[in-house]
C-alpha cells in the first residue's frame, strides 16, 4: 500500500505543491492584514495547508487519469505511472476522492464562503484537463485554476472577496499561464500530430514565447498594483523587483531554437519566484511590523 502511495505522489509531483502554497499564504496574510487588520491564526494556516494539499493532489490525479491515453502515446510521458501500468485507474480514483474529501473538510473548517466557492474550484480542476482537446486557451484555464490558491487563502481568513484579492488572483493566473506556455513548447510536434490544442502548437514556439513574455510583463504589473493598493511597503517592493528579475532570467533561459534549459526555467525559477514573493511579503507584514 505504501509503495502505491509513493508511486502516486511521484506521479503527481507532490513536491510541486510548493509552487502554489506560498501564494496561498500570501493571500491569507495580505487578506488578514488588509481587511481585518490582523494576522492569520495558526489554525487557519493549518487548514489552508490541508486545503492546498487536497486541491492540488486531486487536480493532478485527475489530470493523469484523464490524460492516461494521451500520455501513453507521448514519448516524453509514456513512462508515467498510469501508462506504464504501475497504477490502476481505480486506485487513482480512490486517491482523488480522498483528496477532495480533505479539501472539503479543510474549507468547512475555515468559513461558509470557502465552502460555497468549492464547486467552482472543483469544476476548474476537472475541466482543465479536457481543454487542450478543443482550445489553445488551455494554458489560461490552468492559470485561472492555479490562481485560486491565493484567492482561496484570502477567502479562507476573511470570508470575503475584495478588489485586491481579484487583482492578486489575476496576477498569479497570468504567471501560471505564462510558465505553462513555456512548458508546453516541448510537446509542440506531438500536440500537432495528435490534434491537441496549445499556444505553441497554434502560434509556433517563437510566438508562444512572446505570448508568455507578455503574460509575465502583466504579472509584474499586477504585483505593482498590489503594492499600490495595500499596506505593503519597501520590503515587498524589494521582493517584487527580485521576482521581476527572475521572470526576465527565466525567459533568457529559453529560446525558440534551444529548449535545453526548459526544465530549469519551468521548475527552478518559478519555485523560487513564489517563495520570494511569500518571504518578502512575510517580512513586510509580519516580521517588520512585529518590531
Amino acid at each position: 500500500m505504501m509503495a502505491k502511495v509513493r508511486i502516486f505522489l511521484e506521479m503527481i509531483k507532490f513536491e510541486h505543491t510548493l509552487f502554489a502554497l506560498p501564494f496561498a499564504y500570501v493571500g491569507a496574510i495580505l487578506g488578514a492584514v488588509t481587511v481585518e487588520k490582523r494576522l492569520p491564526e495558526w489554525s487557519e494556516c493549518g487548514w489552508i495547508l490541508l486545503a492546498m494539499v487536497g486541491a492540488r493532489t486531486a487536480a493532478m490525479g485527475l489530470n493523469r487519469l484523464i490524460d492516461k491515453a494521451i500520455d501513453a502515446r507521448n514519448p516524453r510521458t509514456a513512462n508515467r505511472a498510469m501508462p506504464a501500468g504501475l497504477l490502476k485507474s481505480t486506485e487513482v480514483i480512490v486517491y482523488i476522492v480522498i483528496s477532495f474529501v480533505l479539501l472539503f473538510w479543510a474549507a468547512a473548517k475555515l468559513n461558509p464562503l470557502a465552502v460555497k466557492l468549492l464547486p467552482i474550484a472543483v469544476f476548474m480542476t476537472v475541466i482543465y484537463s479536457y481543454t487542450k482537446r478543443f482550445t489553445w486557451a488551455c494554458h489560461i484555464v490552468l492559470g485561472l485554476t492555479l490562481g485560486l490558491a491565493p484567492l482561496g487563502g484570502w477567502v479562507g481568513v476573511t470570508g470575503g472577496v475584495t478588489w485586491e484579492a481579484i487583482i492578486l488572483y489575476v496576477t498569479v493566473a497570468l504567471w501560471s499561464a505564462g510558465f505553462d506556455i513555456i512548458y508546453a513548447c516541448q510537446d509542440v510536434e506531438f500536440d500537432r500530430k495528435e490534434g491537441l490544442h496549445s499556444i505553441p502548437a497554434r502560434f509556433g514556439i517563437a510566438g508562444a514565447l512572446w505570448i508568455a513574455r507578455a503574460f509575465h510583463v502583466l504579472t509584474a504589473v499586477g504585483f505593482a498594483l498590489i503594492l499600490a493598493l495595500t499596506d505593503l511597503s519597501w520590503w515587498y517592493f524589494a521582493g517584487m523587483i527580485v521576482s521581476a528579475a527572475l521572470l526576465l532570467y527565466e525567459h533568457r533561459l529559453v529560446k525558440p531554437n534551444d529548449l535545453s534549459k526548459l526544465n530549469a526555467a519551468f521548475f527552478t525559477m518559478n519555485g523560487i519566484l513564489s517563495a520570494v514573493i511569500f518571504v518578502f511579503t512575510f517580512i513586510d507584514l509580519v516580521v517588520i511590523r512585529s518590531w
